[in-house]
């Protein structure tokens, strides 16, 4: 939806279309009967999150994680006095830990997959028994359909220009490309430290730790060390390994990098494998100008092998997959409906000053495993968050205004159980895969027609079912037709049952004094952004 400033008629024109909409919904039918209070798919008794076996991130559907990754990423940053030896700058070193615990037996044998018609097994990619092995240990079988389509190219040694959705396992294709083709060909004798043999940009801190985790899963028996580093951590930490170690896979924000590399801590040029994840993302984040310096920092185009990854292909993408990549080929597996099929979206009908009860009320009543919350400012979540403590609700904020090792431990407290409820901004949208996500709630709908779509993403991954719950209000009506145009699917608007509309508690606990957010009150956001919507991808944008 495009609404230009001086365009009047554009932009009543949605808003008269929502109200008669909203009249269509209230004629003469009780709400009651549209939505039952509490869906037969989220269970209405839950065990203590306490009970509850820790969670971890999956490509596809393996096991559940009891513990942290190898791989170290940083930690808080040093009390003062404070000493830590050299050699292991985090308790969960990878060379600690594999010292500790042996790798048990594998018997190759015992990981039989039947050959099926329209998939493809890890067993018919030519891949290493140690890839092999990791692969059964997480228990995968088939591959989704951008590995299937993705993997045997890039394993031959070609260019990927990719556009898949999160969740969909591209981590994993270009995971297992770099550990074959690191494996196959050794390492110089000669090589000196600080300098990477495999680079992986990504756009935010939180993408990176889950890089990081999925390179530990599928690579604990290469031999190979890989590294995260990002802002908001320990920076000398992260500098000790570099200088002390050799590092074959660099995860990195592009910021983060950049200052390694003016200290002379690391150095791109002999970089074997570059891959540039949320391509599309970085272009929203301003990140274009750091990627350019770090992409003619490594070796020619023609003298590497480069994968790009985005949601999207716009034509900015296409054109910097052009500038930064040889002869790429394109993998497309966009679906007919970009949301999955498997998360049940509902839009309700609301006022701004119903948001808060209508979403205590379905904690209440539906009683999520995991639920995040979204909101589009910091300060509206942060208002939010409070208000669900003083109701005695047990959540944890996300938001870009939160201390890096604070967000950290917000995510594995989250990933636990220990939280069940998670309220965010968009710096929780793309990039972390966390299973068991059985809620979304859209507080406001988001700017950005794409990012409505990352956001439920969180839900009904890998085939199992989620619910997704958005707030249409007088302001989010600006937004909806963009979202079903992006969708190629309508959206169901209906009024909220009867029972979430139930008066709230008296509050258990003091609220924090936070000053309101400007323009709208608890539930509002000022308005619609100046310039609309339509295509534009500036600057960075506050989250």
């Amino acid at each position: 939806m495009h609404r230009n400033g001086g365009g009047g008629g554009a932009r009543i024109r949605p808003i008269m279309s929502f109200i008669q909409r909203v009249k269509a919904v209230f004629s003469g039918k009780k709400a009651s009967k549209h939505v039952p209070a509490v869906p037969s798919t989220v269970p209405k008794e839950k065990k203590p999150h306490a009970e509850k076996p820790a969670r971890g991130p999956r490509f596809v559907d393996g096991p559940k994680r009891t513990a942290e990754p190898e791989v170290w990423r940083g930690g808080p940053r040093k009390k003062r006095g404070e000493h830590h030896p050299p050699a292991h700058p985090h308790p969960h070193h990878a060379e600690a830990e594999r010292a500790k615990k042996p790798a048990a037996p594998w018997n190759p044998a015992d990981y039989q997959v039947p050959e099926t018609e329209g998939k493809t097994r890890f067993l018919d990619l030519g891949l290493p028994e140690e890839l092999i092995h990791a692969i059964a240990d997480q228990n995968f079988r088939y591959c989704t359909p951008i590995q299937a389509k993705a993997l045997p190219l890039a394993l031959d040694g070609a260019n990927i220009c990719g556009r898949a959705q999160t969740g969909t396992g591209k981590t994993a294709a270009f995971l297992l490309t770099i550990f074959k083709q690191l494996m196959e060909r050794p390492a110089a004798a000669d090589r000196r430290k600080g300098y990477p043999r495999a680079l992986i940009m990504a756009p935010t801190r939180e993408l990176c730790m889950q890089i990081a985790r999925d390179a530990e899963d599928l690579g604990k028996y290469t031999g190979l060390r890989t590294l995260a580093v990002y802002g908001g951590m320990d920076m000398q930490g992260q500098r000790a390994v570099l200088r002390d170690k050799h590092v074959d896979v660099l995860v990195a924000t592009p910021g983060r990098l950049l200052d390694f590399r003016q200290r002379q801590d690391v150095e791109f040029s002999k970089v074997e494998i570059l891959v540039i994840d949320e391509a599309d993302r970085m272009l929203d984040m301003g990140f274009i100008p750091d990627m350019k310096r770090i992409v003619y920092g490594c070796p020619p185009k023609d003298a590497r092998q480069t994968m790009l990854f985005s949601a999207t292909l716009t034509p900015e993408v296409t054109h910097l997959a052009a500038q930064w990549m040889h002869s790429p080929a394109t993998v497309d597996i966009e679906n007919e409906h970009v949301a999955a099929d498997t998360i049940d979206q509902r839009v309700y009908i609301v006022t701004g000053e119903q948001k808060f009860t209508i979403v205590y009320n379905i904690l209440r009543s539906m009683k999520p495993e995991r639920v995040i919350i979204f909101g589009n400012r910091r300060d509206s979540t942060e208002l939010l968050c409070d208000n669900l403590r003083s109701q005695g609700v047990d959540v944890a904020l996300l938001s870009g205004a939160v201390e890096q090792h604070k967000r950290v431990k917000v995510l594995e407290d989250f990933r636990s159980g220990k939280v069940a409820v998670l309220v965010a901004t968009d710096v929780a949208g793309r990039g972390l895969h966390i299973n068991g996500i059985d809620l979304i709630i859209n507080y406001n709908m988001p700017e950005q027609a794409e990012d409505y779509v990352h956001r439920i993403g969180r839900t009904g991954r890998v085939g199992e079912k989620g619910i997704s719950i958005t707030f249409a209000d007088e302001i989010d009506s600006y937004y909806i037709a963009a979202v079903e145009e992006y969708m190629k699917q309508p959206l169901k608007c209906v009024p909220p049952p009867e029972e979430w509309l139930a008066p709230l508690p008296k509050p258990q606990l003091e609220k924090k004094r936070r000053p309101r957010p400007a323009g709208g009150g608890f539930g509002g956001r000022g308005g619609p952004r100046a310039g609309g919507r339509g295509g534009s991808r500036g600057g960075p944008r506050r989250r």
